[in-house]
């Protein structure tokens, strides 16, 4: 158990969209009392686009949030100069990446090296990149998942941290497989950020 006096691990979430794997984990870690366990908490969640819809969502559940626009920004290492600055205001314990879709430079990778993690809608190593459903399809596998792993300067690669498998059914869509992949996402990245907590608690 986290002491009352212990320092709070702060969680800072990268999203560019919907936001509903960060809004699983905000809600897991209220649920289960991530703050009393480990002294962590969602501190702020963080997009590239004011109009991400998981801005509104990340305020309903009482979170800090911030807009860092990646247009606004001549280079990539600007933008990723801006994004840490605004991070690192929250003396993180954790990045978590929640369909943050822009790649990031080496630098910053290597700023938060051992405490940035990712999820990604395949059974990694396989499909890295995007279009990863219609991929699977296409290829005629038989099975597809999401992959939970630590962020590398290599895209998509890293060590795994938890993976979730589901079927490929006879028919499917890209649009039905992502919905089907989606839903097991919400289980295992909460899962995977109390994991790396517990680690460190």
């Amino acid at each position: 158990m986290a002491s009352a006096n212990q320092p709070k691990k702060n969680i800072v979430i990268l999203i560019s969209g919907s936001g509903s794997n960060m809004a699983a984990i905000a809600r897991a870690a209220e649920k289960e009392g991530w703050l009393g366990l480990f002294g962590a908490r969602v501190a702020a969640v963080i997009s590239n686009r004011a109009d991400a819809a998981g801005l509104e969502l990340a305020q309903s559940l009482g979170i800090a949030t911030a807009v860092v626009p990646h247009k606004a920004f001549a280079s990539r290492e600007a933008f990723d100069a801006e994004l840490m600055a605004r991070i690192d205001g929250y003396t993180p314990e954790l990045v978590v990446l929640a369909g943050f879709m822009r790649i990031l430079t080496p630098g910053f990778v290597q700023h938060y090296a051992g405490r940035l993690i990712n999820i990604h809608p395949s059974l990694l190593p396989a499909f890295t990149g995007l279009n990863t459903h219609q991929r699977a399809i296409d290829a005629g596998c038989t099975v597809a998942g999401a992959t939970v792993h630590q962020v590398t300067a290599e895209l998509d690669h890293g060590a795994t941290l938890a993976q979730a498998v589901v079927p490929v059914l006879p028919g499917d869509t890209a649009e039905t497989l992502a919905a089907r992949v989606l839903t097991q996402e919400h289980l295992i990245y909460p899962q995977a950020v109390r994991a790396f907590l517990q680690r460190g608690a």
